[in-house]
């Protein structure tokens, strides 16, 4: 054992970030959902209600965030490697920004109807986002909860392979069926947007496995 993980053994851990790894994982949550709500409507005006509420908790993941960086900077002990827990919020902030990113795009390009696979990615991303919050609580005892943390880590592997899956099935949908080459691309970077939201929440689970690989 080197004389860091020694120290952090004896030293009593900033337990401050818990807290908010929880908060950052229920945004994530609650961005899911309503990416959902947006995904079961193509009307404008709720369309538009949904597209402003994604922004305002990518707003709010940002501000958690920042919290969590600030907590880094003030805490000498921290309950994982500081680049980990860097990396961690990273990831979670960077899935919600993307599917705000979604929004912005079905605002931006105003597409004249859903393919089907984007209500399926949207449900694909709040799975995802019940396994990753699922494995922050386990976090605060890594050792008692790591069967039930790699399982949720497998479950997210699971989902991101089913989301390649559908991707390809969106693209094949879109170039045998769309005629309108406007709408082609409209509905093509919507859905390549998707795809990248689930690869984005792969991030988290590795960004779990590498602190669970660390603390073994």
């Amino acid at each position: 054992m080197n004389f860091d993980k020694f120290l952090k053994f004896f030293t009593p851990k900033d337990h401050a970030f818990f807290p908010l790894f929880e908060q950052d994982a229920q945004n994530l949550i609650k961005t899911t959902e309503v990416l959902k709500l947006l995904m079961a409507t193509e009307d404008s005006l709720q369309q538009e209600t949904y597209i402003n509420k994604i922004k305002e908790l990518e707003k709010i993941g940002d501000d958690i965030t920042h919290h969590i960086f600030d907590q880094l900077n003030k805490s000498f002990i921290t309950p994982f490697d500081r680049e980990d827990i860097q990396q961690f919020a990273s990831n979670i902030d960077d899935v919600v920004d993307t599917i705000n990113g979604v929004g912005q795009r079905i605002r931006l390009y105003r597409p004249k109807q859903y393919i089907p696979v984007y209500a399926e990615f949207a449900e694909i991303l709040y799975q995802a986002a019940q396994e990753i919050e699922t494995s922050v609580k386990n976090l605060t005892d890594p050792s008692k909860n790591k069967d039930k943390i790699a399982q949720s880590c497998i479950t997210i592997n699971t989902l991101e392979n089913k989301g390649d899956d559908l991707y390809h099935i969106g693209i094949s949908t879109l170039f045998e069926n769309e005629k309108d080459p406007f709408e082609l691309i409209k509905k093509k970077e919507i859905l390549e947007t998707l795809e990248k939201s689930v690869d984005k929440a792969e991030d988290i689970s590795d960004a779990i496995k590498t602190i669970m690989v660390k603390l073994a």
